[in-house]
């Protein structure tokens, strides 16, 4: 059996899941189970759309489940190391400027399981996280999504 490649995340992002799969193993697991109860009262299960949408989410639930279990023991933590401030990693902040618009953009950088662009996290695998790793401040980053290409100047890289 090939060995599976390891997930990295920050502390942070390992918190977030096995808070995720608590939630959905002890609360949403009972919820999904009082309402397949429910639908099974409910009288002839074969044409119970009720019984059937439980199954389906039930199904869904217990994916996810198995998911975040997978993750959890796929799971490398990055930490910050003292002497590493400068240079960027998971787990940073890193401020860019548009080096054309000047305009800001603060990112936190993390893995892939833990991005989530409304909050600005982005992955290391991402184009502009690939080129972000092991950069330092006033390097130049440069990448391209589709046709259009984005230059953009480290500012700062930080650990908060």
């Amino acid at each position: 059996m090939a060995k599976k490649e390891p997930i990295y995340l920050t502390p942070q992002g390992l918190e977030k899941i096995k808070d995720e799969l608590t939630y959905l193993s002890e609360t949403r697991r009972q919820e999904l189970s009082e309402y397949m109860g429910s639908a099974i009262a409910d009288g002839d299960l074969r044409e119970s759309a009720a019984y059937d949408e439980a199954r389906l989410l039930q199904s869904q639930n217990e994916t996810r489940i198995a998911d975040l279990e997978e993750i959890i023991h796929r799971a490398v933590v990055v930490e910050h190391q003292e002497g590493d401030e400068a240079i960027a990693r998971l787990g940073a902040l890193i401020e860019v400027e548009d080096k054309k618009s000047k305009e800001k953009y603060n990112f936190r950088l993390v893995g892939t399981h833990e991005a989530d662009i409304l909050q600005n996290h982005i992955s290391d695998e991402s184009p502009l996280g690939a080129q972000l790793m092991g950069k330092k401040t006033d390097d130049d980053v440069t990448f391209q999504l589709g046709q259009k290409k984005f230059n953009y100047k480290v500012l700062d890289v930080s650990f908060e």
